[in-house]
């Protein structure tokens, strides 16, 4: 019995009690459809619930191709109709384990926690925060920086979007394999790292900090790039605007109120993609609306979603001010991830300075990186890119066969070459790569990080 002095049960003590006495219900049924494999989870609902399944069903590489989301006081019932990368029915059962253990990880303390941009130390590696001005050669520069500081990078992920560019960089020691966790060498990778991101040009210098935090990076990279857009309204739509390709596929959404009902319903309409609807939930999430009942439909080239939302205080939204502020974050939200550009694939043997050395020759032949995602299996580098000229048009396919030829033919592969750009009649000698190379090699010599410049 509690005595009178005890505290309260706080309401994270609650909600775990709840959850411990009814755990999460997932369920896989293989046969009331004959294309896809449905997902059933019932759970006790709170705030990031369901961006949980669905981040669980994105990272298991599942494309979701519905979803029916109902909650009805504090337990929410989801069902997902989901394929495998091929488009075929599910046939690993691991996939109940996964979420379950998710949810109870949840329920159990391992929240998603909002941090600042900076550097943390994990538990295998050194996670390095960065966002800034997006420029040709910019990726390249930061790579070079931790390179020339001993350090080698594991992972990585980049994201650019309205001119600005977000990346998480995970690092251990070169010398020791071990997580970068010495005061003075951080001081030193925040202080160059800062120096890189605000370049000769950018007002806003980087936002650095140390944390022992740990996000999921793509959710991570989403908050990132939301309060980044926040405080540059300045800037945001122009890129959108300026490129006809972006226009094009620019997703609708509108939010009204259904006031009979309280709730705010939000309806988007976009090219489909993959980790679409994880996006979108994650969105929501972080700008602290509830999800009541939802329909998602993605079977075609166009995804259809609707949402019935409210605020966490349970109202619905209040002001033309702050629809047009969800449906510009849920506009932003889906474009920062659409990938644009020649897709390469780089896979070799991992080695220290690989990064460095790969981009360095992208930014020489005037290729700009639109977005990457770097990663390493064992001993393998596992690494793609998306590239396009330094001007942000196609890529001339000689320049891509000169960027292979340099790198490797065996180990650079084009994924799809439907972007590349045939070669001009006379291409002249000028090239804007050589104007890039210069400007960059000249940043890195005031940092010391090369010894001469042209």
């Amino acid at each position: 019995m509690m005595g009178c002095g005890s505290p309260p049960i706080e309401d994270d003590e609650y909600e775990k009690l709840v959850i411990g006495m009814n755990p999460p219900r997932v369920a896989v049924d293989h046969t009331s459809s004959k294309k896809a494999t449905l997902v059933k989870v019932d759970s006790f609902n709170s705030h990031g619930s369901l961006l949980e399944v669905v981040q669980v069903l994105t990272d298991l590489k599942l494309t979701i191709e519905r979803a029916y989301i109902s909650s009805d006081g504090e337990w929410f019932m989801d069902v997902f109709h989901v394929v495998d990368q091929d488009g075929n029915k599910l046939s690993d059962v691991k996939v109940i384990d996964r979420i379950k253990q998710s949810l109870e990880a949840r329920s159990f303390g391992f929240r998603s926690l909002q941090r600042s941009v900076g550097v943390q130390a994990a538990a295998k590696h050194t996670c390095i925060e960065l966002i800034g001005r997006n420029r040709p050669g910019l990726l390249s520069e930061v790579f070079a920086v931790l390179t020339d500081l001993k350090c080698n990078i594991v992972a990585a992920e980049v994201w650019t979007h309205n001119s600005r560019m977000a990346s998480v960089v995970y690092v251990t020691d070169e010398a020791t394999g071990d997580p970068v966790d010495d005061p003075d060498q951080l001081t030193k990778i925040k202080r160059l790292l800062r120096y890189v991101l605000k370049g000769s040009r950018d007002k806003q210098s980087g936002r650095t900090a140390i944390s022992m935090d740990v996000m999921h990076t793509e959710r991570r990279l989403h908050q990132m790039m939301h309060a980044d857009q926040e405080c540059n309204t300045d800037e945001m739509g122009v890129e959108e605007e300026s490129n006809a390709s972006s226009a094009m596929n620019k997703p609708i959404v509108t939010v009204e109120n259904c006031t009979e009902k309280g709730y705010t319903v939000v309806n988007v309409r976009s090219k489909d993609r993959p980790k679409l609807l994880f996006d979108t939930v994650c969105t929501l999430t972080d700008m602290h609306y509830v999800v009541f009942h939802a329909t998602v439909i993605a079977e075609g080239p166009e995804a259809y979603q609707e949402y019935f939302i409210r605020h966490m205080d349970g109202n619905p939204v209040s002001s033309e001010e702050e629809r047009q502020r969800l449906a510009h974050c849920l506009e932003a939200a889906i474009a920062r991830r659409t990938m644009e550009g020649i897709r390469l694939e780089l896979c070799c043997e991992d080695r220290v300075g690989l990064l460095s050395d790969v981009t360095r020759i992208f930014r020489e032949n005037g290729l700009s990186v639109i977005s990457a995602e770097v990663s390493t299996r064992g001993s393998q580098a596992v690494n793609v890119f998306y590239v396009m000229d330094a001007s942000g048009n196609p890529v001339q396919r000689q320049t891509v066969e000169a960027v292979r030829s340099e790198i490797g033919q065996t180990i650079l592969h084009v994924k799809d070459d439907i972007g590349l750009k045939s070669p001009p009649q006379d291409s002249g000698r000028f090239s804007f790569g050589n104007v890039f190379r210069s400007r960059s090699e000249k940043f890195l010599y005031n940092l010391g990080l090369i010894r001469s410049c042209p």
